[in-house]
Order: structure tokens, then C-alpha cells, then sequence
């Protein structure tokens, strides 16, 4: 295969859950990226906005190269592990200022990564335009540094400088992906940076489900991957 591999974790490999440590993993699916990791000599990669830590609690896939965190952590695929130097700034008050919003408001959940902090409300969508003001607010005060993410029903603080796509093009500069073609699939809008990478390497660019994009290909769900991936490896 001449292809490099890279996967968005939920809503891609698994379906979106109710709350992130609650997700579901077909039985499928850690084979089907195996093998496809051993058929490409390792040219496999999660990127992923979960922290390293949790994708290895998560994923029995230990041996895989991961970008957590939307590229601001990354596991080459020797095992090799780096981190970009970012300025953190006040990053504590941040988690009081959300533990407080969390406890305040029923449906509201916050998810503390490390250096970057989710704010979720898939349980409380009507809370949406709050959730965004807020977390806009909390940059401007504490992390200026930082920049605003968006996602399915989750809101996002990360350091700026990097992304998805950022951590494809790293990670295409060394073996064994360096001189593949890319394909990245992703579902989200936090995936799109790494879509625009893709396309303008001539690669291969995939979202899975419904809505606007720029990836070149679609996927109608987590289960369609799942089946083309067999399909793939039967071929």
C-alpha cells in the first residue's frame, strides 16, 4: 500500500458517546486498524483532540503513532514522543472560572486535557450560545495566547499554532509516512484544517457523515468505514 492513514478518533473510528470516557468500541475496528498498520509497515496514525493518555485508555491500538490534544502532543510511530512548547498562561483560573459554569449549569461538561480545555454540551444544546460566550470570554481574560476551537456541540480553549492539519504535515515528514500518499477521515469541524492538508498534498480527504466540508470524499457514518475498511482488506 502507498497510502499513509490518519483517523479522528469520535464520530469517525467510534460514534460519538454521551460523554467522552463513555464511548463504545466495535469489535471490528481495533483489527481492522491493525492490520491496517501492519499492511502499510506502520503508515497508520490517529490525530485526534483527546489526550495521548486517554486514546491508550480508551484504544487497545498502544502501538499506533498519535497527535493528541489537536497536534500539540505527538507519538511518532518509532514510539518517540514530543510536545510543542506553548505559554500556558493562566490556565488554572480557567479550570475554576468552568468547574464553577459546570456546577452552575445542569448539561454542561468540561474536559481538561492537559494543555487544552473542551466545554461540552451535547446534553444542554440550548446552552450553546452560552458555552461559546463564555469560553470567548475566558481566553480574552486569562489565555490570550490561546485560540477558540469548534466542534460538534463542544467548544474548545488550545494554544494557537496548531491543529489537525498541522500534525498531518509533521508526521508526513517521517518514516514510514514520509513519500505516501495521504488520506485523512475525519467528521467534525475541527478536522478540516487536516482536510486542507490533504488536498493540497493530492491526498485523500474523507468526512463521514453530513454537512459542509472541504474533503473531496464522504462516508455517510461510523459503520460505512468500518465496512469499506473490510472490504479493503478482503480485496
Amino acid at each position: 500500500m502507498t497510502w499513509a492513514w490518519f483517523f479522528d478518533i469520535d464520530g469517525t473510528l467510534v460514534e460519538i458517546a454521551p460523554s467522552p470516557d463513555r464511548i463504545v468500541v466495535h469489535r471490528d475496528m481495533p483489527p481492522l486498524i491493525r492490520n491496517l498498520h501492519e499492511l502499510t509497515g506502520g503508515a497508520v496514525a490517529l490525530i485526534t483532540g483527546r489526550s495521548i493518555a486517554d486514546v491508550d485508555l480508551v484504544l487497545p491500538l498502544r502501538k499506533m503513532a498519535i497527535a493528541g490534544q489537536h497536534g500539540l502532543e505527538v507519538r511518532s510511530a518509532d514510539g518517540t514522543m514530543s510536545m510543542h512548547r506553548v505559554r500556558s498562561g493562566n490556565l488554572s483560573q480557567v479550570r475554576l472560572q468552568l468547574h464553577d459554569a459546570v456546577a452552575r449549569h445542569a448539561g454542561l461538561m468540561a474536559e481538561f486535557k492537559g494543555l487544552s480545555i473542551a466545554l461540552h454540551y451535547r446534553h444542554a444544546p440550548q446552552l450553546a450560545g452560552y458555552a461559546h460566550r463564555l469560553m470567548r470570554s475566558l481566553r480574552s481574560r486569562y489565555v490570550p495566547d490561546f485560540t477558540i476551537q469548534k466542534g460538534k456541540r463542544v467548544v474548545e480553549l488550545k494554544p494557537a499554532g496548531t491543529d489537525k492539519g498541522v500534525a498531518i504535515e509533521e508526521l508526513m515528514l517521517d518514516p514510514p509516512f514520509a513519500g505516501r500518499i495521504p488520506v485523512f477521515i475525519g467528521d467534525d469541524a475541527t478536522d478540516e484544517h487536516g482536510f486542507k492538508v490533504v488536498n493540497r498534498m493530492e491526498g485523500h480527504s474523507v468526512k463521514i457523515g453530513p454537512g459542509r466540508t472541504h474533503a473531496r470524499w464522504r462516508l455517510r457514518d461510523v459503520e460505512s468505514l468500518r465496512e469499506w475498511l473490510k472490504t479493503g482488506m478482503d480485496s
